[in-house]
């Protein structure tokens, strides 16, 4: 869901391209096709499928280990829930920068949220900011190269209005980190869409398990 109000803005803002990268995570099959829907809803011509699988080797989080329940709380009362992947944002955002020298782009949307998402390390205004410094002293993009995570101090509920504001296809998006066929409804991603749909006074448009 941020990804896609993201996608809306960096659309609006500029001539977007689209990239989704596999990292071994449950619902591979359905982000890949919520990608590949979404970006023709947008007419995006430019577009790159990436694998960063290792990450499945790696391990470390409930998305990538199924014998890791999915649950709301990390472990030994660190607030860090065990659907964090470690340091996923970096690999995303190094592919990213990767693709933009070749590109000759000069700004990097992520659908980041910091105030009230999940509370993973790599989704804070900190981490970007020194992120998006490293990349312009690492790359031939320079200063030219911004990191924009247009709703990173949003609620999910005013995300949510934000994407109403420019008719996103919420349908197509997809958030649940259990399930590919009916979103179920419990697990920390599920939970929180569907408290900021209501918030809004609006109906989340995709299935339920359980609601």
């Amino acid at each position: 869901m941020d990804s896609l109000v993201t996608a809306a803005i960096a659309v609006e803002e500029s001539d977007a391209s689209f990239l989704h990268v596999r990292y071994g995570q449950r619902t591979e099959k359905k982000e890949r096709s919520a990608f590949r829907a979404i970006a023709d809803h947008y007419e995006i011509r430019r577009r790159l499928e990436t694998d960063i699988s290792y990450l499945e080797k790696i391990g470390g989080s409930s998305l990538l280990d199924r014998r890791i329940p999915v649950r709301e709380s990390g472990v030994d009362g660190d607030h860090i829930p065990t659907s964090y992947v470690p340091f996923r944002n970096a690999h995303l955002l190094a592919i990213a920068v990767s693709w933009a020298e070749v590109i000759e782009a000069s700004r990097i949307y992520i659908g980041a949220v910091e105030e009230d998402s999940s509370g993973y390390p790599d989704c804070g205004e900190s981490f970007l900011r020194a992120f998006e410094e490293a990349a312009r002293l690492g790359s031939s993009r320079g200063a030219a190269l911004r990191i924009v995570a247009p709703l990173l101090h949003r609620s999910k509920a005013q995300i949510v209005r934000a994407g109403e504001e420019r008719k996103v296809p919420f349908h197509l998006s997809w958030s649940c980190y259990q399930n590919e066929e009916q979103a179920c409804g419990v697990c920390d991603s599920c939970r929180l869409r569907l408290a900021a749909f209501r918030a809004c006074g609006l109906e989340d448009p995709i299935p339920y398990r359980r609601r």
